[in-house]
């Protein structure tokens, strides 16, 4: 009788590179299951080609169909087109609330010439609002932090008059943001606007 070597089976973890979507973050095999799909495929045969061609050309879809019975096969035809259209439906809402988003700017007076900076609506264009805090702290060496708001939401209040800053400095940083959308308001304090009406 001889001994048959058998290889070693290696059980240390293998390295496996893992391709994710540059628009939803997940690997392209799941694209289909986000609300970006078409987005998603644009992005993949752009930047995969290859990976492309084995998920979404007509040979990879037909090929994927082909085991189904017809009736299911209808099935399939009718779920992706309802998909498709949810998906179509769900980015004309975010391309809607984006054009109608403002981000606001105040400056608030404190007392004695002192002023704060608030800013308001930068969660509409999917920024982190505490990591947006963070870059202001930093950029205006200046006390940066986020609280809540009495008619619910948050907003950025930022140490001291730096509201033109903030508005060079977002739309530097963040280019998703249309200057267009960027409001200003002024807010004196109270006191101040009644003496002036009185007097």
């Amino acid at each position: 009788m001889t001994d048959i070597e058998s290889p070693e089976v290696s059980t240390e973890p293998q390295e496996r590179h893992v391709i994710y979507c540059g628009v939803c973050t997940l690997p392209p095999e799941y694209c289909e299951y986000g609300g970006t799909v078409r987005k998603c495929q644009e992005w993949l045969q752009k930047n995969q080609p290859e990976m492309y061609n084995r998920i979404w050309s007509p040979e990879a879809l037909e090929a994927a169909t082909a085991s189904l019975s017809v009736d299911a096969q209808k099935r399939a035809a009718k779920d992706a087109q309802k998909k498709a259209a949810k998906a179509e439906a769900a980015e004309q809402k975010h391309a809607d609330k984006l054009a109608h988003s403002v981000i606001t700017i105040r400056r608030i007076e404190r007392n004695k010439r002192k002023y704060v900076t608030a800013v308001s609506g930068l969660e509409a264009f999917g920024l982190d609002l505490k990591k947006v805090s963070k870059d202001f702290g930093k950029k205006f060496a200046t006390g940066s932090s986020v609280t809540k708001v009495p008619s619910g939401g948050e907003e950025i209040v930022v140490q001291g008059d730096v509201s033109d800053e903030i508005e060079e400095f977002l739309l530097e940083k963040y280019k998703d943001i249309p200057e267009d959308h960027i409001e200003f308001i002024d807010e004196k304090k109270k006191k101040a606007a009644a003496a002036a009406a009185a007097g």
